[in-house]
């Protein structure tokens, strides 16, 4: 699981642009571990890496 700020190192875009994108749809949902832990799965973030979705 990743944290915002690792999702942030490999998917270069602001952190604005990030939660503006999972809202929606382009960019995968985040999963609350607690009232202020949010972490993405490994394997929803590894294909943006692969292959970046189009830019907007």
């Amino acid at each position: 699981m990743l944290r915002l700020s690792k999702v942030l190192q490999l998917i270069p875009v602001s952190k604005s642009t990030w939660w503006a994108g999972v809202r929606s749809g382009r960019f995968p949902k985040p999963v609350k571990l607690g009232p202020h832990t949010t972490c993405w799965y490994w394997q929803d973030i590894q294909p943006l890496i692969e292959k970046p979705p189009p830019r907007s």
